[in-house]
């Protein structure tokens, strides 16, 4: 796949879903996982990211994804994560999802970032608090992705942005900003943001 100049991202496709970690590639690519609470705005980001329409699933159902959804891009591997917390569904079906989610981020070896995703009107709930430590104490890059940035105003949205990352642990590879699916605020800093963690991590793999 050729990397678009504009968008090195346009290229995308999907490759499959696994519901079990033996389902994942058994390969050395590097994988960026998309994570989020349910109905944060996680699919959208993915299809504007990649320029695509429908390339991840849109529902205003929270908890449609159910399965790790594997795309490849230039450079690796996107993983659309279970959206997680207040999913209507079934406790048992919640706790599936919480154990394959859980194994694929403390065993995954391919696992190179995570892109947290939340609703910047609701930020930093105590499941994206988890997500970050995790992060964190896994020595994983951490990108905080505040999604529908056009429902405030400007001045609140910056207020927003700035409480965040004012509660951010202070470390290089934890970074946060505002976006919108709707009006593109931020998309030429995600997509360069995303692209610099799959370029570091394939940097890391060359040494």
């Amino acid at each position: 796949m050729r990397p678009n100049p504009t968008n090195p991202f346009a290229s995308a496709q999907f490759l499959r879903s696994c519901a079990r970690l033996d389902q994942l590639p058994d390969d050395e690519r590097a994988e960026l996982a998309f994570a989020g609470r349910s109905n944060a705005g996680k699919s959208s980001a993915l299809n504007r990211l990649c320029g695509h329409n429908a390339l991840a699933r849109v529902s205003k159902t929270p908890g449609r994804t159910q399965l790790i959804n594997l795309f490849d891009v230039p450079g690796g591997r996107f993983a659309d994560l279970p959206g997680y917390g207040f999913a209507k569904v079934s406790k048992d079906l919640r706790d599936t999802w919480g154990a394959l989610i859980g194994r694929y981020l403390e065993t995954r070896a391919n696992l190179c970032g995570v892109v947290l995703i939340m609703d910047v009107r609701h930020p930093l709930t105590p499941l994206d608090r988890q997500m970050l430590d995790w992060a964190v104490t896994r020595g994983l890059a951490c990108h905080l992705l505040l999604t529908k940035a056009d429902k405030l105003g400007y001045g609140a949205a910056k207020s927003a942005l700035l409480g965040v990352r004012k509660a951010l642990p202070q470390i290089s590879t934890v970074s946060a900003q505002l976006f919108s699916a709707q009006t593109d605020l931020g998309l030429d800093e995600f997509r360069a943001r995303v692209a610099g963690l799959l370029a570091a991590h394939g940097a890391t793999e060359a040494v």
